[in-house]
């Protein structure tokens, strides 16, 4: 039974509310009129967690497992991220896949099983700020593209159902970039948004340390966390992928 996404804005004073994702690595200053830009391919040692009701009255069915059941319910996760810039305009985007499938139990005790996959694509553009000799802001604002795939059975009581999300959330972001040595740099990334447009909340914070192999190749490391929660009537999610990352940056 599918969800039909709820389309409706209500301003916020949260609107302000800032995540950090740590991503690729960039070492140019803010200023350069020159278009650089990089890609970087992270692997996620994340699964999903969270409660999943596909509609009202439905069976509960939770991902909410220690670290090491996460990690042996996940299917599979990767990210990749993008940035482009001229001067002291940025375009940033990244893509976000995870999958987990798990069997439990329903009340009264019922067995049940279960998968979620969820899809994410965040396109964002702003502008880059100077904040020190080694460290550059930048500001961001755009949309974060939902899909949210599930499946759900319960044998015993002739219940089996795949329900889907296809939604919008409106994003603003902060990414800083320090460069720590000639090789080492921090890089952190903030982003949230949601506000009621599609989703009632969306975050995600990550931070990453970087290690510059080449002018052109860098190699990095650390956590990423994306949470999200979803309402549409009787139906809701709320839930997160979160995990350590190691990635590869490749400049141009």
């Amino acid at each position: 039974m599918p969800f039909n996404p709820r389309h409706r804005l209500r301003t916020l004073a949260a609107a302000a509310l800032l995540s950090i994702t740590a991503l690729a690595p960039v070492t140019a200053q803010a200023g350069s009129s020159e278009w650089s830009g990089q890609v970087t391919l992270y692997g996620w040692g994340a699964g999903v967690t969270g409660d999943f009701r596909p509609f009202p009255g439905a069976p509960r069915l939770s991902f909410d497992r220690s670290f090491s059941d996460v990690l042996k319910d996940s299917d599979g996760a990767f990210f990749m991220t993008a940035l482009a810039r001229r001067g002291d305009l940025v375009f940033f985007g990244d893509l976000t896949y995870s999958a987990s499938s798990r069997g439990g139990r329903v009340p009264p005790g019922i067995p049940a099983s279960g998968k979620l996959e969820m899809r994410s694509v965040t396109l964002a553009a702003g502008k880059r700020f100077q904040a020190g000799p080694n460290t550059t802001l930048d500001l961001l604002g755009g949309a974060r593209f939902w899909s949210i795939d599930g499946s759900v059975a319960v044998p015993l009581a002739g219940i089996s159902f795949a329900p889907e999300a296809r939604f919008t959330d409106p994003v603003v972001a902060l990414r800083a970039n320090t460069r720590l040595s000639p090789r080492w740099s921090l890089l952190a990334y903030v982003d949230g948004g949601g506000f009621g447009v599609g989703s009632d909340v969306t975050w995600q914070v990550a931070v990453t340390a970087n290690y510059k192999v080449s002018e052109h190749f860098y190699l990095s490391g650390g956590w990423r966390h994306l949470y999200i929660d979803y309402t549409d009537g009787g139906a809701d999610f709320e839930g997160s992928m979160t995990g350590p990352i190691v990635g590869a940056t490749f400049r141009f």
